[in-house]
Parts: structure tokens; C-alpha cells; sequence
């Protein structure tokens, strides 16, 4: 079962992802801006726009009047003398004759067709010529009829109509585009859970696999989203709160999906994360506005991924001062305790820290079942490997129980890995299905590293490392209590150069003195080794010293294995580290428990290490037939090591290793002359140059 939160992942609701593409471009506020960018046009220019009227100065009217040319007013072409106390100007208005070569001159016709009658404008002093021009017009027989205009609003109107229009249009524009925009500067204070549909790639419970003790305890809250009345006939209630515990990759958020898909109701996603912002009360607004989603959509299931974000033990922040958390937190603790579970809103939510969580949150009436996700067991391993092995094509001769025995603690995010792994080197192997061996491989691939066969090792490195590992291999076979040993390699794959890799027959979860005595004596094996062949150590023995600290700390201090010390706790050595918490924790036992302490994991730790010399001493020919196999073969299964402890050498030895072959290089160009390599008789290139690597 993987806990994979993007794969298959439903597409969220339409309605929620508004302005979060291309699509969603504001095509009608470019528009609206368009037409007030041209009413303003219009508004500064309508004069300029209309051609048919010609200015003409005092003196070119004088000379019109003069010469007879001004048309007298009738209806249709009147002569006005206009006083616009709007816009403050005075000017007579009328029509005159134009003389048509003049016309035609000015409008490239021919001077024998076009109008000869011109609309002119000619501004005027009423104070200063309102005499002077009645006087000369009385003289040509003319009469201007004169107009006031006093449309003070108009003109107002006119001015400012446009600024209004376009202040209007960019206020529209502007609350379009924040209604659009999910993260606009008024929706801070909006929930950010997405609501999921389950129309395509539903998960159901048939996805889930290895877990069915926490399927079982969730199938509860499905019957009850399916059928609320059931429960609330007998007056039962459904739990508030559901917290998923468990190790990351065991598949908290795919069983929370399942319960939304098999009980087909709304499910709202949203992680811890999401409710912390930069600004201060925007967590518990966020909060506040998930409940009233949900209660618009019950019956509902709220999940709230990696919840140890925002609900952390309150009081324990570093630096002192408000904690914006805490605020977040306390909304959120009233609101799961306010609203009543008859309304079909349940909480569930994921974490794999359930030990920095504020008791308040894991009180009854707010989480009231905890339901733990564990690592699956080998049965459990098996059925998360058929669930992903559907999605890819195996061999038909390929055992995933054998597969499944040989990932113990392997979580479904690791074993959809393991599969996906197997998959990539199949198809780059040219296979047409995937073979026990490409599992094989991805198998040490997630859980060792890739093998860097491409390493410079000197052959003085390789000798040491394969005493190293033939040390750590006899102990492994020669003592009573540990685990069968699976195979040897000097192959560097991740940070080690050498790997010593035993399989548990089956899946384990207690773990004897004896058995942990024997396991010290393993760490040891690889050093010991050292000392005894050469005479000198190295520093590679770095990680089994760590190994077999931890393993000695635990067992004085935490085990009670000690027959010195007893069975008495001597301070927490385990679980995860919460430093706001631990930080102010002092010890608790005293100097002379402390130096007791040390003297009895060194004392353990060396009589181990003294075990594992009077081991290796007396097979001190195994220790080298084991060592010279793996400088030849670079890898040995336990069939070779029980071969050469029974026979002393390898009877079946396992084929020779072939380096891998380096990616195909693009197609060079001819070669001609001493560019172009020689080639031997059956057209093959050299030894030294066939094979290169890059």
C-alpha cells in the first residue's frame, strides 16, 4: 500500500480552481476598459471629429459678409449667434457659399460637381462687437438669431462622466479579478481545502492493502456516511475525530481516500500547512471557514494531512512570545468540540509525530479514536505487491511471497517502489516482463542504494574490504542466534563499499539477550577481521560501531539487561527528539548511574568484540577461501559460504561478474587516417578499447 499523495490523484472540484489557469483570462474587463478608453476619446474630441464645420476668424467673416457670401438663415441653415455660458464661449454660426475652384482645389474634385455651401464657426465679443456686427450684418440684409445655452450639469456631466465611467469599470475589474484569484489579497482568510471528486481513479478499499486490523476499525465511519439514521436510531454517535498514526509510506492518506470513496461523499483534502500564513489570524479564519464547508456539504470527511504542523503541544515554542500555531490550534480545538457529530462532519487526520501533538487535541469529543497504520507484516507485504503488481507485467514464473520474506520492514510506499524499480530495469534490460531477478535487485536498490560498480577501488581497498565482509559473514553463519545469512558482496552500493545482507526467516518484533549479544558480535566480525589479517583497522568499521553502541545503550538503559544495573529506565534513549519539549529535561539518575552506565555498555561491547576474535581465529582458513571467492566473484549467495565452510572452496561457483555496459553514445562521424582505431581480424575493436567506460 503506498502512501503516495499525487498518484491517481481525482481532480479537484471546478469550482475551486478559478483563476489558477489560462482559461480564466478576464476578457470581459478588457473590454469594458476598451469602450471607456473610447467614450473618453470621444468626450476630448467629439469637436475635432466632426469635419463638415470650418473655423473662420472675425476678419474672414467680415469678408464673407462683404462679398455677399453669407447664406440667410431659414430652418434648415440657420445663421445663429450663440452665447454657451457652459462651456464660456460666444460665436456666430451659419452656412456661406464656397467658390467652387476653391472647392474643388481643397477636395481634388472637379470644379464643375461638389456642394458649394460650407457650415463655418467664427468666435465673437458680444461686449466689445455685439454693435459693430449687428450694424454690418443690418447692412447685408442678414439677422443672427440668437441663442443662450446654460447646461452647467452637461458640460459638468461631460467632464467627469468619463473619469466616473472608467473609476467604475476599474472597480469591477478589479473585484472580478479577486474574486478569480484563489489567493487574492481578500481570501487570506479562506479555507484552502479542496474538495476531490471521485468520478475518476476512485479508490476504494480494494486499493488498500496490508492494513486490515485499521480498515476494520474505519469501516464504522463508512456505514455511517452511507446510512447516518442507522446509528442515530439506538442513539449512538459516530467519532468526531479520527487521527492515522504510523510510519511515513504505511498509507494513512490512501486509507482516508478509501473511506471517501467506498462511503461516496464529499472529501475535503487539506494539510497542516496550509493554515499557517504570514499574517497573523489568517490560520484560525482558515480554520473556521473549513468547518462551514463542511457543514454545507455533510455528511463530509475533512482530512487533514501531516496535522502535527499546526497542532504541536502549545507552550513549547521556541523563542517564548504569541505563537501564531497556538492560535490555529485553538480555533481549531473549539471548533472540532462545537459542532455537533449529527451533522455528518468528521474530522480525520494524519500524522507520523502523534508524540508532539497537544493532549487537548487527542482528548475524547475532539480525536476520539487513534487508529494505527503499521508497517505491514510479510502477508500484508505480499498483498501490497499484487495491488501495484497489476499495474505492471510480470514474469509468470515470479513468487512475490518470496519477495515478500525478503523486505522485512519494508513500508507499501517502498514496496510500490520495489515494483516501479523492477519495471525501469526490465524495460532497460530489453525484457518483455519483469523477472525475479530485477526484483531482486530493486529490492537492495531502495533499501541499500544503486551498486557503483564504476567505483575506483585500488586492490589494496578491495583485499580489506572482502575480509571485512568474510569477517561479518562467519559470524553470521557460525553462531546459534541470528538471522540466515542471504548473500556477500564487495560491490560499493550507496555509501558502504561492502555489504554483509541477512533476511529473518520471519517478520520479528521482540528480540532476546541472546540474540542482541550475538548481534554485537556480528558489528565486530568486520573489524576483528581487520586486526587479525593485517594487523592494522580502518576507519571503515564506522558503522558498526554505531550499530553496536545503540544496541548496547538499549539494552543497559532501556531493556534492562544489565545484571549490574537492573531493570530500571535510565532516561528516554529512544523514540523521536522533540527539542522544545527535551530541551529543558535533565537527567534523571545521577553521576555515579551515568559512569556505571558507560563502564557496562563498554563492557558489553568488548566481550563481544573478544568473541569475535576467538571466532575468526579458529576459522582463519574460512575467513580466507570466503575472501578469496569474493575477490574473484565479487558476490556470494549463502549457498557459496556453506560451500566453502563444508568443502573449503566454492563447488558451483556463480558466474563471473560482467561490468555494465555504458549507454549507447551517439553516432560519431567516419573516422579517417590516425583518428580511426585499429580493428583486429574479426572486425572487433581491441581489448582495451571494447567496453570502456565513459
Amino acid at each position: 500500500m503506498s502512501d503516495d499523495k499525487s498518484s491517481n490523484e481525482p481532480p479537484s472540484n471546478p469550482r475551486n480552481q478559478q483563476g489558477n489557469g489560462d482559461n480564466n483570462f478576464n476578457w470581459r474587463g478588457l473590454v469594458l476598459l476598451s469602450v471607456a478608453i473610447a467614450l473618453i476619446v470621444a468626450a476630448f474630441g467629439w469637436r475635432k471629429l466632426d469635419g463638415t464645420v470650418i473655423e473662420k476668424s472675425y476678419q474672414e467673416f467680415t469678408a464673407l459678409v462683404e462679398a455677399n457670401k453669407i447664406i440667410k438663415g431659414n430652418k434648415e441653415k440657420p445663421l445663429l449667434l450663440v452665447t454657451d455660458n457652459a462651456a464660456g464661449e460666444e460665436y456666430i454660426s451659419g452656412y456661406y457659399e464656397e467658390d467652387p475652384a476653391v472647392l474643388a482645389a481643397a477636395e481634388g474634385a472637379d470644379s464643375s460637381t461638389g456642394p458649394t455651401e460650407r457650415r463655418f464657426r467664427t468666435t465673437v465679443n458680444i461686449n466689445y462687437l455685439g454693435d459693430d456686427l449687428k450694424a454690418l450684418l443690418a447692412a447685408k440684409g442678414l439677422t443672427a438669431n440668437p441663442i443662450v445655452r446654460n447646461s452647467q450639469m452637461g458640460g459638468i456631466l461631460l467632464t467627469f462622466l468619463p473619469f466616473i465611467f472608467i473609476v467604475l469599470i476599474l472597480y469591477f475589474i478589479f473585484r472580478q479579478q479577486m474574486k478569480m484569484a484563489g489567493k487574492g489579497a481578500m481570501s487570506f482568510g479562506k479555507s484552502k481545502a479542496k474538495m476531490l471528486s471521485m468520478d475518476k481513479n476512485k479508490v476504494t478499499f480494494k486499493n488498500v492493502a496490508g492494513v486490515d486490523e485499521a480498515k476494520e476499525e474505519v469501516w464504522e465511519i463508512v456505514e455511517f456516511l452511507r446510512d447516518p439514521k442507522k446509528f442515530q436510531r439506538l442513539g449512538g454517535k459516530i467519532p468526531k475525530g479520527v487521527l492515522l498514526v504510523g510510519s511515513p509510506g504505511t498509507g494513512k492518506t490512501l486509507l482516508a481516500r478509501a473511506i471517501a470513496g467506498e462511503a461516496d461523499a464529499p472529501f475535503f483534502s487539506i494539510s497542516g500547512s496550509d493554515f499557517v500564513e504570514m499574517f497573523v489570524g489568517v490560520g484560525a479564519s482558515r480554520v473556521r471557514d473549513m468547518f462551514e464547508q463542511g457543514r454545507k456539504n455533510a455528511p463530509c470527511i475533512v482530512f487533514i494531512d501531516e496535522i502535527d504542523a499546526v497542532g504541536r503541544h502549545r507552550g513549547h515554542g521556541m523563542g517564548g512570545g504569541h505563537d501564531e500555531r497556538e492560535q490555529t490550534l485553538n480555533a481549531l480545538l473549539v471548533e472540532m468540540d462545537g459542532f455537533d457529530t449529527q451533522e455528518g462532519v468528521i474530522i480525520i487526520a494524519a500524522t507520523n509525530r502523534p508524540d508532539v501533538l497537544d493532549p487537548a487535541l487527542l482528548r475524547p469529543g475532539r480525536f476520539d479514536r487513534q487508529v494505527t497504520v503499521p508497517l505491514p507484516d510479510v502477508k500484508g507485504r505480499e498483498e501490497i505487491l499484487r495491488v501495484h503488481s497489476k499495474k505492471v507485467k510480470m514474469a509468470a514464473d515470479v513468487n512475490l511471497n518470496v519477495i515478500a520474506r525478503g523486505t522485512p520492514g519494508y513500508s507499501g510506499a517502498e514496496l510500490a517502489n520495489v515494483i516501479n524499480e523492477a519495471a525501469l530495469l526490465a524495460a532497460r534490460s530489453g525484457k518483455k516482463a519483469i523477472d525475479t531477478e530485477e526484483l531482486e535487485e530493486a529490492r537492495d536498490k531502495v533499501r541499500w542504494g544503486k551498486e557503483r560498480r564504476s567505483l575506483a577501488l585500488s586492490d589494496k581497498e578491495k583485499e580489506n574490504t572482502a575480509y571485512h565482509e568474510a569477517g561479518h559473514a562467519i559470524c553470521l553463519m557460525r553462531l546459534d542466534h541470528t538471522e540466515p545469512l542471504h548473500k556477500v558482496t564487495i560491490i560499493p552500493r550507496g555509501p558502504s563499499l561492502g555489504s554483509t545482507m541477512w533476511l529473518p526467516a520471519e517478520d520479528k518484533y521482540t528480540n532476546r539477550k541472546n540474540e542482541l549479544l550475538d548481534d554485537l558480535v556480528v558489528a565486530m566480525g568486520g573489524r576483528v577481521a581487520e586486526e587479525i589479517v593485517f594487523g592494522d583497522v580502518t576507519n571503515g568499521a564506522a558503522g558498526d560501531i554505531k550499530q553496536a553502541t545503540n544496541i548496547a545503550k538499549k539494552m543497559v538503559c532501556s531493556w534492562g539487561m544489565s545484571d549490574d544495573l537492573g531493570m530500571v529506565e535510565y532516561g528516554d534513549s529512544g523514540g523521536e527528539v522533540f527539542l522544545a519539549r527535551d530541551i529543558n529535561r535533565g537527567r534523571e539518575f545521577s553521576e555515579d548511574t551515568a559512569m556505571k552506565i558507560d563502564v557496562e555498555v563498554k563492557q558489553l561491547i568488548d566481550n563481544a568484540y573478544a568473541t569475535a576474535t576467538q571466532l575468526l581465529t579458529e576459522h582463519r582458513g574460512e575467513l580466507n577461501a570466503i575472501a578469496e571467492g569474493l575477490l574473484e566473484y565479487e558476490t556470494l549467495d549463502r549457498k557459496h559460504i556453506e560451500e566453502i565452510m563444508e568443502h573449503g572452496s566454492i563447488q558451483n561457483p556463480p558466474s563471473s561478474p560482467t561490468p555494465p555496459a555504458p549507454p549507447a553514445a551517439p553516432p560519431e562521424p567516419a573516422a579517417t587516417g590516425a583518428d580511426k582505431p585499429s580493428e583486429n581480424g574479426d572486425g572487433t575493436l581491441p581489448p582495451d578499447l571494447a567496453g570502456a567506460p565513459a
